[in-house]
């Protein structure tokens, strides 16, 4: 990678090769004697290679919809979810799929079509609040990074977040102007693009006078926490974004700050594995928290998952673009997942969220086994433990904000 960067290897199709099949999980970082910033590196090497290679006509107008098109957008990802979610509703996903239209699409898009979440009408997702007081005491002042995808197919998860830290004594502001982190255009070489989304979310929660700034989808906030290191070479940001990187919080690390862990929770009896985000364990070090929050519930069996930091095979995208590889990935982690006879696996980050999803999937035991995220079995507990039926934490958190 160093000899791509310096311009003394060719970045020809062998070394893109084995450039594009690398996960990014960093997994290497936490073991370097040396602290080598690997995804640092990885990023340049991506950004070399597509910066200066020909690539297919195909191929740059699929880059240019995703990167230029979509994601920087947050209306037109909330339209696009939004025809998803009518696609779902109407009747048009079982006719797909009855007839067998669903197959002419690529085996890894038709995977992950298949595992989707029941995704909310648009004018659900249009509708979200910018200030949530807290519940009892205000003990502290956050942000909430409600994301891209975290705020459209995963809304509930977002808004069961909100709620937890609503309950464990947060006020919450929720910066309208805000928008995606940009770790996919970062984790593809298109770092250019990841500064702009990077410096309008710096503006965004920058004239916000609060303690942290609060993330809830493991990549996202990795790539947040590494808004200084993207701008160590500009002059003019590097101060703004070193602020900024710093207010970055997990949502498991200041629950437990709060003692979340001792509202007496409970669940029913059932064993309980997790699944590590790789970018929440190796970009923020976030490793016990999660654990110790699912420990302290009551008549949940905790069973450490051998491996539980092996990635899962999604790393963002990966999973569609180098389909077959992550599914041997996936095999390993299934394999290593079935020792523990978990009937629930948790974890912190939405694609290993559908990845094990997939796993679930593809080894017949959906009517078995779940898959969730942290912040949903937490809330399950809550309402368990207090005997609360708040079966739709959207509209509550709608019916706040108004």
């Amino acid at each position: 990678m160093k000899g791509v960067i310096d311009g003394i290897i060719e970045p020809d199709e062998e070394v893109k090769r084995s450039i594009d099949l690398c996960l990014g999980c960093r997994a290497c970082e936490p073991a370097c004697p040396s602290g080598v910033n690997f995804g640092q590196l990885l990023e340049q090497a991506r950004e070399a290679i597509y910066q200066t290679k020909e690539l297919s006509l195909v191929h740059r107008l699929t880059r240019k919809v995703v990167f230029e098109g979509l994601f920087p957008h947050q209306n037109r990802l909330i339209n696009l979810a939004g025809l998803t979610s009518f696609y779902q509703k109407s009747g048009l996903q079982y006719i797909t799929r009855k007839i067998g239209l669903i197959n002419f699409l690529p085996k890894s898009l038709t995977s992950m079509e298949s595992i989707l979440p029941e995704i909310p009408k648009r004018k659900v997702m249009k509708k979200r609040p910018e200030h949530l007081p807290a519940i009892n005491k205000r003990k502290k002042k956050v942000a909430f990074f409600s994301g891209c995808l975290m705020d459209t197919i995963f809304l509930s998860t977002n808004d069961a977040t909100m709620k937890l830290l609503q309950l464990a004594g947060c006020e919450i502001v929720i910066p309208k102007s805000q928008g995606c982190c940009g770790a996919l255009h970062g984790h593809s070489g298109e770092r250019n693009h990841a500064k702009d989304m990077a410096k309008k979310n710096i503006i965004a929660f920058e004239k916000e006078n609060i303690d942290y700034i609060i993330t809830n989808a493991g990549g996202c906030g990795a790539f947040l926490y590494d808004y200084e290191t993207l701008f160590k070479n500009d002059p003019e940001w590097k101060s703004r974004a070193r602020y900024f990187s710093r207010k970055i919080k997990d949502i498991s690390s200041i629950l437990m700050d709060l003692d979340f862990k001792n509202f007496n929770l409970e669940m029913e009896d059932q064993i309980v594995t997790y699944q590590d985000s790789c970018h929440l364990k190796n970009g923020q070090h976030i490793f016990d928290e999660p654990r110790e929050l699912i420990k302290s519930i009551k008549g949940v069996t905790y069973i450490e998952m051998d491996d539980a930091s092996h990635c899962c095979g999604s790393a963002g995208i990966y999973n569609i673009i180098e389909h077959e590889m992550s599914m041997k990935i996936l095999d390993y982690k299934m394999n290593k997942y079935k020792e523990t006879k978990a009937r629930t696996i948790i974890t912190s980050n939405p694609g290993c969220l559908l990845q094990m999803q997939l796993g679930v999937k593809r080894e017949g035991l959906e009517d078995n086994v779940r898959v969730v995220h942290l912040v949903d079995f937490l809330i399950e507990s809550f309402r368990l433990s207090n005997n609360e039926q708040l079966p739709n934490y959207t509209d509550s958190i709608i019916e706040q904000s108004q």
